[in-house]
């Protein structure tokens, strides 16, 4: 007797067998546009090659505020990739209103251990200063590795999950702390016809920055006497002056575009348009010329 299956059985196995393919294409498809949202959705990234994250414009936002918080508080970049790479196994850099019992926001902090009322820990900014302020109170943070130092503050059940995100937080933190000049890439979906609000974005760069970053002018756009039909323009110093900082504050604008309506980013003789489909910065029409003095980044909103 032969040992083959019986064609009805074969036609079981065959039909069982491209059954499994299909749920495994299709479970395939949901990670990835999970990850990095479907085809021409809005998206950021950084690095390039087999050293590359992408992400979506939410989550470059609160990584961007995440990274201005911690500079302006005059700490080190690892100080910035231990908060990111914190923030990134806690939510998934998502400002997320549930958790685990009540933990609540970008770093899941719970408002019944004394991270703050719910409402400050929702707003990223008191959130990421609070992960900071439990840092700067371990000694030697910036030499230990990560797991630790971010366990140290955050005393969570599975400390050495914050290792795999080290990679991506790295690469966030050299391009949001200014360290790697044009290093992010993003596309945002601004054309709903909302215009830029000058004020609007002059609060974030001062919660985010200080007083330091506020604009030093601001022409076209509504009020004050201004065109509505003109886009607002505001020009933004570079605080100490160096390249770092300038390349801090641009592709922080860049990263929070989609939320303070951004429609282009100027410095450094470089230039981000928020309609280019490639989402990556190219040479400013007279790049060659000398660059302002003081250093300054342009910022032109949606009109």
């Amino acid at each position: 007797m032969s040992d083959s299956p019986r064609p009805a059985r074969r036609g079981r196995l065959a039909r069982s067998a491209a059954a499994l393919a299909v749920l495994c294409g299709l479970a395939s498809y949901i990670a990835v546009h999970q990850m990095t949202g479907s085809k021409g959705a809005p998206r950021c990234a950084v690095g390039s090659g087999d050293q590359r994250y992408e992400f979506t414009p939410e989550q470059a936002s609160n990584a961007a505020t995440i990274a201005a918080v911690g500079t302006s508080r005059g700490l080190p970049e690892r100080a910035v990739t231990i908060a990111l790479a914190t923030a990134l196994q806690e939510s998934a850099l998502r400002n997320i209103e549930h958790g685990d019992r009540d933990s609540l926001g970008l770093f899941q902090q719970r408002p019944s251990m004394g991270w703050g009322t719910p409402e400050q820990i929702m707003d990223p900014v008191y959130s990421a200063g609070k992960f900071y302020e439990g840092l700067e109170k371990v000694p030697g943070y910036s030499r230990m590795p990560l797991t630790v130092a971010a366990q140290k503050v955050q005393k969570s059940g599975f400390p050495q999950a914050y290792a795999k995100h080290e990679p991506d937080a790295t690469l966030l933190s050299a391009a949001l702390t200014g360290r790697a000049p044009a290093s992010l890439s993003c596309t945002a979906d601004i054309k709903d016809g909302r215009p830029g609000d000058p004020a609007f974005v002059r609060t974030e760069l001062v919660r985010a920055f200080g007083d330091s970053a506020a604009p030093t002018s601001v022409s076209g756009g509504a009020g004050a006497g201004r065109s509505a039909t003109e886009p607002a323009v505001l020009v933004v110093p570079v605080g100490d002056g160096s390249d770092r900082r300038g390349w801090e504050l641009a592709q922080w604008a860049v990263a929070r575009a989609a939320t303070l309506r951004v429609a282009e980013v100027s410095y450094g003789g470089k230039v981000w348009r928020a309609d280019d489909s490639g989402g990556g910065w190219s040479a400013a029409p007279g790049a060659g010329d000398a660059a302002p003095k003081p250093p300054t980044v342009r910022l032109r909103l949606t009109p």
